[in-house]
């Protein structure tokens, strides 16, 4: 049977989009308080009972919080259009290594807006450029 954990971090960071069209909003400067969600999927350990502790769920994030809280994420190597899709593959790739089963990274830029990268267990990074360099993202400030 599988199950699926859950932990949340947040961060506040300033950001701008540099693809949009001209006179987009979110062009300028602007920031928000992100949240995350990260989604580890698996098989309970029949002696602990679970899939894995959430304590390391939260301490594979920790670093990548500490990265992006209170920076410019446009100055966040690989972050160049940091848009929230852009962001959640950055996420994803980072943690991968150090969460098995980790199935999804949710980043939330506003209450009720969201966007999430659902990788397989096993989800390769993105070869050539890197992650953001092209692209566009809606209005969702």
């Amino acid at each position: 049977m599988t199950h699926e954990i859950r932990c949340e971090f947040g961060f506040e960071s300033a950001h701008r989009l540099p693809h949009v069209p001209e006179g987009h909003k979110c062009a300028r400067l602007h920031g928000h308080s992100f949240r995350v969600e990260v989604a580890v999927r698996g098989t309970l350990d029949p002696r602990l009972g679970w899939v894995m502790d959430f304590a390391d769920v939260r301490a594979a994030c920790e670093p990548l919080r500490l990265q992006l809280d209170h920076h410019y994420l446009n100055e966040v190597p690989g972050l160049g259009n940091p848009t929230s899709e852009v962001l959640a593959v950055w996420i994803h790739e980072r943690l991968q290594p150090a969460l098995p089963g980790l199935w999804s990274v949710t980043v939330r830029e506003t209450c009720t807006s969201a966007a999430t990268f659902f990788g397989a267990p096993n989800h390769e990074p993105r070869g050539g450029s890197q992650p953001g360099d092209t692209g566009d993202e809606r209005a969702a400030t």
